[in-house]
C-alpha cells in the first residue's frame, strides 16, 4: 500500500535523477563521505532514501539499510543488509549502532522529533549521526514557495539548522560540525548550473546561511561518562604516586658500668 511517505519519497529520489538533483545530490556524497569517513566500529546504518549510498566511504564491516522503500537494484548489493521499516520506529536494539546517517529523512518524516529520538536510542555512546537536508532560508525554497509548478519535492516540512540543533542539545548531541552548500541560483539546465558554479566559493564567505542544502554531524554524549585507561597505566601512576616513607631507627649509646 502506497503511503504519503512512500510517495514523498519516491518523488525525491525521482528529483534527485534531474540536473538540479544531481548537482546536489554530488555536492552532499563529497560532504557526506568526509563527515563519515573516520567513524569507525561494527554496525552502520542509513535510514531513508534508499537511491543514495551515504557510507560508501565508511570502513565500518557492517552495513545496513532500513526505510519505507527498498533501495534500487543497483543499489542493492552495496548493503549488508536491507530492511523495511518506518523511521519513527526502528527495528534495531538500544545502542546498538556506531554511525547513524538520515539523508533527508526528517522533513519527510511524519514525526521527525520522533526519529531523532529514535536515533539516540540505538546509537551507542560517542556514537556519530549525520544529517542532511534541505535549507528553507535559500533562494531554492524561495524559488519553490513563489512557483505554480514545485521545484522542490514536497517542500513543506523543512527544519532550520537552529531548529535542528535546539532539538538535538535536548538529545545530549554535541554538533561537531556542519556545512551549508549550493548556493548557486535555482535553475533547471546543467549548462547554468556549471556556469554559476563559481557562485559557492562566494556563498560560503558572504552569505553562508544560505546555501540550498546542509550536512550536520553531532556525537551522542553520555554524562558522567569516563575513559578507562589500561590496568597497566593505572599501575603505573599508582606506582608513581604511592608517597615513600623513610623510618629511622633510634638508637641509644651504651652506657658504661
Amino acid at each position: 500500500m502506497q503511503t504519503a511517505e512512500n510517495a514523498a519519497i519516491v518523488k525525491l529520489t525521482e528529483w534527485f535523477t534531474t540536473p538540479a538533483g544531481e548537482y546536489v545530490q554530488a555536492w552532499e556524497q563529497a560532504r557526506v563521505d568526509a563527515a563519515v569517513e573516520n567513524a569507525f566500529g561494527f554496525h552502520a546504518v542509513q535510514a531513508g532514501l534508499p537511491g543514495f549510498d551515504s557510507l560508501r566511504a565508511n570502513r565500518i564491516p557492517f552495513h545496513a539499510y532500513l526505510g519505507p522503500e527498498l533501495p534500487p537494484g543497483p543499489l542493492a548489493p552495496h548493503w549488508n543488509a536491507q530492511v523495511l521499516a518506518t523511521l519513527e520506529d526502528l527495528p534495531l536494539e538500544t545502542q546498538s549502532v556506531d554511525l547513524l546517517t538520515l539523508p533527508h529523512a526528517l522533513e519527510y518524516a511524519r514525526d521527525p522529533h520522533r526519529v531523532l529520538r529514535e536515533a539516540e536510542r540505538v546509537l551507542m555512546p560517542e556514537g556519530r549521526l549525520v544529517i542532511t537536508g534541505f535549507n528553507p532560508w535559500s533562494l531554492w525554497t524561495l524559488r519553490h514557495r513563489l512557483s505554480r509548478r514545485d521545484w522542490l519535492p514536497e517542500c513543506d516540512r523543512l527544519l532550520s539548522i537552529p531548529r535542528l540543533k535546539d532539538w538535538l542539545k535536548l538529545l545530549s548531541f554535541d554538533l561537531d560540525r556542519g556545512h551549508f552548500g549550493c548556493y548557486v541560483p535555482p535553475v533547471s539546465s546543467a549548462k547554468w548550473l556549471r556556469r554559476y558554479a563559481f557562485m559557492e566559493k562566494a556563498g560560503d564567505r558572504w552569505w553562508p546561511v544560505c546555501g540550498a542544502v546542509y550536512v550536520v554531524s553531532a556525537v551522542k554524549r553520555v554524562q558522567g561518562m569516563q575513559m578507562v585507561t589500561a590496568t597497566w597505566k593505572r599501575k603505573r601512576r599508582a606506582t608513581a604516586a604511592r608517597p615513600v616513607t623513610l623510618s629511622r631507627r633510634h638508637t641509644e649509646p651504651p652506657t658504661r658500668e
